[in-house]
């Protein structure tokens, strides 16, 4: 698993946790920041997934 996949999951975790704060607490900043956090960690995965592919199909 490539490192890029393990960091887009933990900055999914914590934008989930971030904006399920913002909405318990009513702080609209700390929602988008959590919703941004998330957006960033899919990003980061799916990188990780390509990176992951190419070496797959690298060592077939």
């Amino acid at each position: 698993m490539d490192k890029d996949r393990i960091k887009g999951m933990a900055d999914q975790a914590k934008g989930s946790i971030k904006e399920t704060a913002g909405k318990a607490t009513g702080d609209a900043k700390l929602q988008a920041e959590g919703q941004a956090d998330k957006v960033k960690g899919k990003v980061e995965n799916a990188v990780g997934g390509a990176k992951d592919a190419v070496r797959e199909a690298a060592d077939d």
